[in-house]
């Protein structure tokens, strides 16, 4: 079995291949250690595209801009709206199709201005467990997953990035506020807004991972299983449902099995599963 080493090794092989490379930076953990390999191979030629979007906290944002402010990475900004997106606010299931197809096609051109024919991702060899049309998108248009090709995980890539010392090694994972939508129900600016400042509340509280899934006027919240006890405390849940009632909210809730990846992905897989065995 590939071993950690030899598959970083194989990602900077793939690099010392590249002429140059457009990395789609969004300052995750998946996402800042592929810009770190291919900046140490490619020097300038390695350059970060981050959009700024609405599905994504300003505070990303920005983390991201410093990130690469202070490693001397050249980065390019798009101003990226998904609302805009044709059906995009209606939440398919193929949303986030839509959503890659859209954003993806901006960040080529984005590349090509600046004379750089090749872009790259960040996904990871985990992701092609979970639902994720978006990949989809990537493989249309032509984009390359590094960390996919060579088999390195998330815990790779996270036992990389501690060596490495950057800043996102443990930072918790990353995914637009309109995944905390359940398909076929709108996304608006309102709703995104609602998440955020719910999931911002929850974190300058000192939980490292969180999710607050909207269901109408009901919050559901995910938190890392270790921490679920937290709200056993009466004082503290009071605290939780008086701020997110005034957030917008009526009802607040806790997930009993905790966050997981994916979440909202699991009744849809179910119903494929089922699908599937009544045919076979």
């Amino acid at each position: 079995m590939m071993q950690i080493y030899d598959r970083l090794e194989c990602l900077q092989n793939r690099f010392r291949a590249l002429d140059s490379v457009a990395i789609a930076f969004s300052g995750g953990v998946d996402s800042t250690f592929l810009l770190k390999v291919a900046h140490n191979i490619l020097g300038d030629r390695a350059v970060a595209v981050t959009a700024s979007s609405s599905t994504y906290p300003e505070r990303e944002y920005r983390a991201a801009v410093d990130y690469v402010n202070s490693m001397g990475i050249k980065q390019l900004i798009i101003e990226f709206d998904e609302l805009k997106i044709k059906g995009f606010a209606d939440n398919p299931i193929n949303r986030c199709y839509l959503c890659k197809r859209e954003l993806f096609t901006q960040i080529i051109m984005t590349a090509h201005q600046h004379d750089i024919s090749l872009v790259a991702d960040g996904s990871n060899a985990d992701d092609v467990a979970d639902y994720r049309p978006g990949m989809q998108a990537l493989q249309e248009l032509g984009i390359i997953s590094p960390l996919q090709e060579v088999g390195m995980t998330k815990q790779d890539i996270r036992a990389l990035s501690k060596k490495m010392n950057l800043p996102t090694w443990h930072k918790p994972a990353l995914a637009c506020l309109a995944s905390r939508i359940p398909y076929g129900q709108k996304i608006n600016r309102e709703k995104l807004a609602m998440v955020d400042k719910a999931e911002q509340y929850l974190l300058d509280r000192g939980f490292g991972q969180v999710r607050v899934r909207h269901h109408g006027d009901i919050a559901r919240i995910e938190v890392p299983p270790e921490q679920r006890s937290r709200f056993m405390d009466a004082n503290f849940m009071n605290q939780v449902d008086e701020t997110f009632r005034q957030i917008g909210f009526t009802y607040t809730t806790l997930d009993l099995k905790g966050y997981r990846t994916g979440s909202m992905n699991e009744k849809l897989i179910k119903s494929k599963n089922k699908k599937a065995e009544e045919i076979t």
